[in-house]
């Protein structure tokens, strides 16, 4: 006898990485139900939040916040236990957190890859580069990347690196006249600047047009050039897939068989429902990924659920430069120096990548100059020489995983829906500490080089919103959660589709690798039903 199911598969999570895995599916033919917490919510909604609102600086402030779907800078969202405050910018709503990032679209090198290996520090990936290359590809191809097929992003100087099967699917836009000048004068002094790939259209693609420079990709591009994970939410749709909304999952079911045998969904009104399927991708963040599985008993036999949690915990500088160089025209951030992304150095200290921000500072100029008491006539051209000059770097060190930096589910805070909410535990390593004193050196020379006249030299431990570990990924159930498929070891039909599977950190961004693995999974799960 047939067992009826509701669909083939079931998809926790509707941003880019659960999208793009259930818009591969759907156009395989298969019948895929994606589930999403929060709410649709349309762009120039979006939009129009973010010109009322009184909190330009607070990127979460356009999107819902709702009592049963809190966004991450809600303060009962996330409880701190350890010395840093842990709190990354996460959404929940129909496209998930890439409303609201800066695109960046790295790939990882194959030396981070085999870090464990090569530097004995950490762990390796149960694959290497070239298995991950083709994928690489096809996420390049569905969120639109543009970038430079010249570029050595080691940072060493040489030939095109790493090894690509095809050009980038799109050019890269020109170069902002600010990271004309700070490459100009700082390259000769021995760094050497990386164009960043990044999602973001510089021609017409895949019905998102070219970017125009609005400098306001954090917290919503106002045209959508800029990818965001609603695009595949709408293909996966137009491909047959239901997305609901306003439905959490608050626990799976394992079966006789250990087997996942069914979702257990809860909407804001208080309505459960039971939701059966053939194979479960839970795509949910880092942290959300991590408390399902737990509050579920499910997929820990190795105990690392919830642990190892990274992110690219960082530091910043500011400082006002010798020469007017305009910055806040254009993406916000474009690329930056990666001197120290690899190399033996990685045996005795982080990698490091120091990114150039080119948002429009003149918030921070101007209350800078308010709390010095400056005012009227004075306060306006100040405002208007200092933000022509303002230079910010923002800092990433390479995070090791460690079973003590944690997330769990909480037990002392419940959201709307009686379901547990969010404690983590987080400390800076020995091992990122002992790169600072480079970054430190760094932070000296450029403004040197600059004549720059330094406003912020040292920010301390910021977040940097790159959720990986959690639900680490290795060769052996005895110390991961995946295997190199993104398989649970415990249960053959579940699937994680999240950046919290990653086993080294490097310091690029993660967002590429996780479309890439998550295109992946889809593929083996459409082969295997």
């Amino acid at each position: 006898m047939n067992q009826h199911y509701d669909a083939d598969v079931i998809v926790i999570g509707s941003g880019a990485l659960g999208s793009n895995a259930a818009t591969h599916l759907a156009l395989k033919g298969k019948s895929v139900i994606i589930l999403e917490a929060g709410e649709r919510i349309p762009r120039w909604k979006i939009v129009e939040n973010f010109r009322n609102s009184s909190k330009k600086g607070n990127y979460n402030s356009p999107y819902p916040n709702e009592p049963w779907a809190h966004h991450s800078y809600d303060e009962q969202y996330i409880e701190n236990t350890g010395s840093f405050d842990f709190r990354p910018g996460m959404l929940k709503l129909v496209g998930g957190t890439t409303w609201h990032w800066a695109a960046a679209c790295w790939r990882y090198l194959p030396n981070d890859m085999k870090l464990k290996t090569l530097y004995g520090v950490g762990r390796d990936w149960p694959m290497d580069y070239d298995a991950l290359e083709p994928w690489y590809q096809k996420a390049e191809e569905a969120l639109g990347v543009c970038g430079s097929d010249t570029d050595d992003q080691s940072g060493q100087g040489g030939a095109a690196f790493p090894p690509r099967s095809q050009p980038y699917p799109m050019e890269p836009e020109g170069e902002t006249y600010l990271f004309q000048r700070l490459k100009s004068r700082l390259s000769p002094a021995g760094y050497h600047f990386i164009h960043e790939p990044n999602a973001r259209a510089t021609r017409p693609y895949d019905a998102r047009p070219a970017c125009s420079g609005n400098n306001n990709c954090m917290p919503v591009c106002p045209i959508g050039a800029m990818y965001s994970g609603d695009t595949h939410a709408r293909h996966a749709e137009e491909a047959g897939a239901k997305l609901m909304a306003d439905a959490t999952a608050w626990k799976l079911e394992k079966g006789a068989d250990d087997k996942i045998v069914a979702v257990h969904v809860r909407s804001s009104k208080g309505l459960d429902t039971r939701l059966t399927a053939k194979y479960f991708v839970v795509a949910a963040h880092g942290l959300e990924t991590a408390k399902l599985l737990l509050i579920s008993d499910v997929a820990n036999s190795s105990d690392q659920v919830g642990r190892n949690l990274m992110d690219h915990t960082g530091m910043g500088m500011q400082f006002l430069a010798d020469e007017p160089l305009w910055p806040g025209r254009g993406a916000v951030q474009q690329g930056g120096i990666f001197n120290n992304r690899d190399g033996d150095f990685r045996k005795n200290h982080s990698a490091i990548k120091h990114a150039i921000s080119n948002n429009v500072p003149n918030m921070a100029v101007a209350q800078r100059l308010i709390a010095k008491g400056v005012i009227g006539k004075m306060l306006d051209e100040q405002i208007r020489h200092q933000a022509a000059r303002w230079v910010d770097i923002s800092t990433v060190f390479e995070i090791l995983p460690h079973e003590t930096n944690t997330v769990r589910a909480s037990t002392t805070r419940k959201d709307a829906l009686g379901i547990p909410m969010l404690t983590v535990h987080y400390e800076v390593d020995d091992y990122v500490k002992a790169a600072k004193a480079v970054v430190d050196n760094d932070y000296r020379r450029f403004a040197s080089l600059m004549g720059g006249d330094v406003v912020e030299d040292n920010t301390g431990w910021q977040n940097r919103d790159h959720l990986m570990g959690t639900v680490i990924m290795g060769d052996s159930s005895r110390d991961s959660v995946v295997n190199h498929e993104c398989r649970t070891w415990d249960h053959s039909n579940l699937f994680l589709a999240t950046t919290g599977v990653i086993p080294a950190s490097g310091v690029i961004n993660p967002t590429l690798t996780g479309v890439a693995l998550s295109l992946r999974a889809a593929d083996i799960i459409e082969r295997e039903i």
